[in-house]
């Protein structure tokens, strides 16, 4: 093969590539998200809990990660359950990408939810999944600084007839926070999976 013929290959390749590129950057460009987004995005709420293991956990070190993070506790009768059920099909859907995604729970029960029983309540749903806890006061923070949707949930406890046990209103709302560790968008509750799905894996290939 003469050099002409190799310059010639080597111009056709390059060109094939800028279009490649050009291409993925119009698709971006013009990716619409399911969830709702945060116009500009602000950077995560920063906060710090030690998990069932003693391991300190941060959002700034999960960068390079995608974190979906919500709001529950082990006694709640029908969103944690549901959020932790599609949060094992995203995982699933994701395969070998999965590792590259955070799905954490953060408690809003302390007083009931442990360590290791919030683990191990998320752990039934998938092992890689993360359960947090800790003090009120710890709790407070993070709450605080993340129920700032425009339609703001508080944490209350109602009664719910048992003698030892309530119920606990919370945000139904799964946090996604991108590879960067700003708060891309937030997922409603009962957002169909695949549009979750679509987002995450978006943010994972940007």
């Amino acid at each position: 093969m003469n050099r002409r013929t190799v310059l010639i290959s080597s111009l056709i390749m390059l060109a094939g590539i800028a279009l490649v590129i050009i291409g993925n950057g119009y698709r971006n460009r013009n990716y619409e998200f399911r969830g709702n987004t945060f116009e500009p995005f602000p950077e995560a709420f920063r906060f710090r809990l030690e998990d069932y293991d003693g391991q300190t956990f941060r959002i700034e070190d999960q960068k390079g990660k995608v974190v979906l993070l919500f709001f529950g506790y082990t006694n709640c009768p029908d969103v944690c359950p549901a959020t932790l059920s599609d949060f094992k099909k995203i995982h699933a859907a994701l395969g070998d990408h999965a590792s590259q995604v955070r799905f954490v729970l953060i408690s809003v029960d302390p007083e009931r939810d442990s360590p290791r029983s919030v683990q191990e309540y998320v752990s039934a749903f998938h092992p890689d999944f993360i359960g947090l806890t800790g003090s009120r006061p710890e709790l407070q923070l993070i709450w605080d600084g993340y129920f700032h949707a425009p339609e703001n949930e508080s944490i209350e406890a109602h009664e719910d007839g048992d003698e030892d046990g309530y119920l606990v209103a919370h945000t139904g709302r799964v946090y996604v926070i991108d590879s960067i560790g700003r708060l891309r968008l937030t997922f409603l509750f009962g957002t169909a999976v695949s549009d979750m799905i679509a987002d995450v894996t978006y943010l994972l290939n940007e």
